[in-house]
């Protein structure tokens, strides 16, 4: 992974001298108009376990709905990917955009691709291709009309902006360690945002012994804690330790129980676990208990004005065997603790915003009730860039022009009539990977499952070069209520394995 000690960043003025120039850019990236500008998209994955090359592409596939953005009609975009997107999925994007004509938008689109089938992230793809690096600048007809949109704003997508002499509208990497589970926690104290007892800094096994003793001495009581890479994302990186009943826990059991921990990841052991958690740090924090708890989180951005806004709020949809790995969200979340987990990230950020970060955040919680009870709120991660439920909220927006509203918690379309969908970037279902791309956009056309724009209602798919290798893909299906979304969801399951068992049997 890209870190500072990398790159020649010394000349941090160059760089702030870049980034000013979002100030005047921002009315053109925050809404649509007529402007003239250049998006240049490097949605580059940089994360502390090995990703598959197909994955990869999937992953920076998933943000192929900023295409959509190209309803303006003076936008110009420069997408990039590990490999060549099938000219398939390119079209099925461009023909969702309402009120264009395709073939205009498609002319002011550049597919680029270094046409590297590795796990490496992207930026550094790109990095060690300047003549690549020099088609890109060469497609930007005004720099000061252009700027970078990453994924995980790393020193390599840093590093890339500086080099084509263009903004980039995300955290800077010398703020990552913000974004850390230990900085998340000293954050939460700082906003005073009510947050799970632990330890942050926890570097090695005698850390976490040490820790959890701490936890379980302070409260009895405790039954279970969960590590925490510093770095981990989606939920892989953490491990959930049942300590039993009540009572003192014993360094010999202590020991055994984490010499066997249930890890997640592709690949990973409890060797490697421990390697990862040297490396980068981590936390111990212990585990919210309740008899109904939830998984809440809440999206903001900081804008170049330095300005908080509250973009939206999901139900996460977990799973793995921990419980704790992300695979989906519904929208938007509860209203009977929105507003609150929403008040408590608007403090974060604004904490955040008085150290000149900028760009898309997110913050998770876990809110859980006894019965008769009311809610209760912990903020347990900050995410210092976008994530999973960003992908399905802009799809939303951008195809309906709509706008969340913080006070009353819901999603209005321009009509008045509320929106909320299911969302879901790993979709599986036996016999997947038989299909192709085309397979399933015939399929959503033949049994009307696509995205309605006349009603605004359907389901749009993402993630679809994930099909034959990796037997997934992703959707998000959107209704007029929680019902009717969680229907058409279903309705996506039932007609891809009905589709998979007939292609499997051809």
């Amino acid at each position: 992974m890209g870190n500072q000690a990398d790159f020649d960043v010394t000349d941090q003025d160059a760089y702030d001298s870049l980034q000013a120039k979002l100030v005047p850019l921002w009315k053109s990236i925050a809404k649509l108009n007529t402007d003239e500008q250049t998006i240049v998209v490097v949605p580059s994955v940089e994360v502390d376990f090995e990703l598959t090359a197909s994955w990869l592409q999937a992953y920076e596939e998933r943000y192929l709905f900023l295409l959509l953005l190209l309803r303006q009609p003076r936008a110009r975009m420069i997408y990039v990917t590990g490999q060549p997107i099938h000219p398939d999925i390119v079209d099925y994007y461009l023909d969702l955009m309402p009120g264009v004509i395709s073939s205009h938008a498609r002319n002011r689109l550049f597919l680029i691709s270094p046409q590297e089938a590795t796990s490496r992230p992207l930026a550094q793809k790109l990095l060690d291709r300047p003549r690549l690096l020099e088609r890109i600048r060469s497609l930007i007809i005004d720099p000061d009309r252009a700027h970078l949109v990453p994924f995980m704003a790393s020193w390599n997508d840093r590093e890339v902006a500086m080099r084509l002499g263009i903004p980039m509208y995300g955290a800077d990497p010398r703020d990552s360690h913000l974004g850390t589970k230990s900085e998340g926690r000293r954050l939460f104290v700082e906003a005073g945002v009510p947050h799970p007892a632990g330890y942050e800094g926890v570097h090695s096994l005698e850390d976490v012994i040490g820790a959890i003793q701490q936890l379980r001495a302070a409260n009895p009581a405790l039954r279970r804690v969960v590590i925490k890479h510093d770095e981990g994302v989606s939920g892989y990186g953490n491990s959930v330790v049942d300590l039993g009943g009540p009572g003192p826990v014993g360094e010999d059991r202590l020991r055994s129980l984490l010499a066997d921990l249930d890890v997640e990841g592709p690949d990973a052991t409890v060797e490697s676990y421990y390697r990862t958690l040297a490396d980068e740090g981590g936390i111990v924090e212990a585990m919210v208990e309740a008899t109904e708890i939830r998984s809440p989180s809440v999206q903001l951005r900081i804008t170049p004005l330095g300005e908080v806004a509250l973009l939206s709020t999901h139900d996460q949809i977990l799973g793995g065997e921990s419980h704790q790995v992300f695979i989906g969200s519904r929208f938007p979340a509860d209203p009977d603790y929105g507003p609150a987990i929403s008040s408590a990230a608007l403090a974060v950020g604004r904490v955040l915003a008085d150290q000149g970060v900028i760009g898309r955040f997110a913050i998770d919680f876990v809110v859980g009730r006894d019965e008769g009870d009311d809610w209760t709120i912990n903020a347990i991660e900050l995410n210092l860039r976008k994530g999973g439920t960003t992908h399905p909220f802009l799809t939303l927006q951008f195809l309906t022009d709509g706008s969340y509203n913080g006070s009353t918690g819901l999603f209005t379309a321009p009509g008045g009539r509320a929106k909320y969908y299911v969302a879901s970037d790993h979709l599986v279902v036996p016999g997947l990977s038989a299909l192709t791309p085309h397979d399933v956009l015939d399929l959503a056309l033949m049994q009307n499952l696509h995205f309605d724009q006349s009603r605004q209602v359907g389901s749009v798919f993402h993630m679809l070069s994930a099909l034959g290798a990796e037997g997934q893909i992703g959707v998000t299906s959107v209704g007029d209520s929680p019902e009717e979304a969680e229907e058409r969801f279903k309705q996506v399951v039932a007609a891809l394995t009905a589709e998979a068992a007939l292609a499997a049997g051809s």
